[in-house]
């Protein structure tokens, strides 16, 4: 069973909380696919060729068919000549979407939050309020907490608190709604507001 260590209002360790048995035989698999469709949804699909069909050009033969000694050609646009068209190349309307269910993406998240309470480093806080959006209040904290990397999961997002750690190039905060799968495992530390986390792990 893993569990979350539970951090009082000056960030210092004050219990632990355990985390259901269940998430321990939850598949890193779901982990997996949930990162692999992440990234495709988000992967630029830029590259495009002309086929001989699209690029300038005229379609005039460029020499006799026989006669001469070379492979008949019919069009200077076809992919053997420079400045003809691409055969096979890549096209910008590929769909790149790889689809991955509703529970399959909750058991990924589960999974990736198990993952961080088994090496110790999911942490419970109260609350996470940085009332006068001051940068340097926000390193303090992240640097007790996750003095590499740290992600900052709230219920409630506020735009001081987004002041306070966008200038943190290591450290990101988030509101629980935007939480998923791949943004908890790309963190060492993931450090959690305790409403936030209740609203994760509720039963649905």
């Amino acid at each position: 069973m893993s569990k979350a260590t539970i951090l009082n209002a000056q960030f210092e360790k004050a219990g632990e909380l355990a985390l259901p048995e269940k998430y321990d035989e939850i598949s890193e698999q779901n982990l997996y696919l949930y990162a692999k469709s992440f990234l495709s949804s988000i992967r630029q699909n830029g590259a495009h060729t002309k086929t001989r069909a699209a690029v300038s050009g005229t379609d005039k033969k460029p020499f006799a068919q026989k006669g001469g000694g070379r492979a008949r050609q019919g069009s200077l646009k076809g992919p053997t000549f420079v400045g003809g068209g691409v055969a096979f190349g890549p096209k910008n309307t590929r769909n790149y979407e790889q689809k991955v269910n509703k529970k399959q993406k909750r058991l990924a998240l589960l999974y990736a939050l198990n993952k961080r309470a088994s090496e110790g480093a999911l942490f419970v806080i109260d609350d996470l309020d940085i009332a006068n959006g001051k940068t340097k209040e926000a390193a303090a904290i992240a640097k007790k907490i996750a003095p590499r990397d740290g992600l900052f999961v709230v219920s409630n997002l506020t735009d001081k608190n987004y002041l306070a750690f966008r200038n943190l190039p290591s450290h990101y905060i988030a509101e629980v709604s935007e939480l998923n799968a791949y943004i908890a495992a790309s963190y060492r530390v993931i450090a959690i507001e305790k409403a936030a986390l209740e609203q994760i792990t509720k039963e649905d």
